[in-house]
């Protein structure tokens, strides 16, 4: 029996598929329920309206219903929305999640050097001219098969190159680039695709920076706000957990300051914390 949610103008429809887009982007507002999201709290004044609003907008299967009068002041420019600053480049959430990737999370890169999108949202019209002003796209990365979603119609709208491993390339044939092998590499001076082979064969992280990067990690790697950990997972691993195991190690030795999965919440780490937390993580699943 699902719990409750609050009494109030936002409520969760049958349709809820338990992705976690809302609670991941709004955790003020929805929490993950036994089978699927609820409200916890109903928002108090006009900016969290229109975070909640943000929310049910991302929404993949529009599970979250308001009042028409409500709806109506929804933002229309309010993704993509920035998530955090590097020196190298703003780290904006796309939104607009799409149900052939289970809610899963796009994120802009905003660069002098071109604008990349590491995984992709549903096609949004508003979201591609929201894009377009920013600088529109020089690439996109595809971090694994499951979140390919409608990667054709934002190549073919911003003219720009797909990267995906060889291992999951049947996913999307016809991106212009592959990466091979388990052996990082640079693209562009500070964006950097790490393969990490487990939860599929063709799984990789991107890295932005070196020093306090941002570590985009597909489904290799979430964060669990409820137990304070970072999460391999055995359970949703579609290929070979042991190799995801090896996977992780890679990334031991990076200086991440924000992990930024597809799903689960994004985290910031302190100096010396990420280190800790992976040797934790290792220790929990090894």
């Amino acid at each position: 029996m699902d719990a409750p949610s609050a009494d109030g103008p936002f409520q969760i429809n049958g349709r809820c598929i338990d992705c976690g887009t809302c609670w991941q982007f709004d955790p003020q507002h929805f929490a993950p329920g036994p089978s699927r999201a609820l409200v916890q709290h109903q928002p108090c004044g006009r900016l969290e309206t229109e975070r909640a609003l943000l929310a049910m907008q991302a929404c993949p299967v529009a599970a979250i219903e308001a009042t028409p009068d409500l709806r109506q002041l929804t933002p229309v420019d309010g993704f993509p929305d920035l998530v955090c600053e590097h020196p190298a480049a703003q780290v904006l959430y796309c939104g607009w999640a799409s149900k052939r990737s289970f809610g899963a999370c796009s994120w802009l890169v905003v660069r002098p050097d071109g604008n990349v999108l590491i995984d992709v949202p549903r096609w949004s019209a508003p979201l591609a001219r929201r894009i377009k002003a920013l600088g529109g796209l020089a690439a996109i990365v595809l971090t694994h098969r499951d979140d390919v979603s409608d990667h054709a119609k934002w190549a073919q709208a911003f003219g720009c190159e797909r990267w995906i491993h060889s291992a999951d390339a049947d996913a999307a044939p016809e991106a212009e680039r592959l990466i091979d092998g388990d052996d990082a590499m640079r693209i562009g001076s500070d964006l950097t695709l790490i393969p990490t082979p487990g939860h599929t064969a063709g799984s990789l992280c991107v890295q932005l920076g070196q020093s306090r990067s941002v570590l985009f990690s597909g489904d290799h790697l979430w964060w669990n706000s409820e137990q304070q950990v970072v999460v391999a997972s055995r359970t949703y691993c579609w290929w070979n957990f042991p190799e995801q195991i090896r996977s992780v190690r890679k990334l031991l030795d990076l200086d991440v300051a924000w992990l930024l999965p597809g799903h689960g919440h994004r985290h910031h780490f302190e100096p010396g914390e990420w280190r800790r937390a992976i040797d934790q993580t290792l220790a929990w699943i090894s």
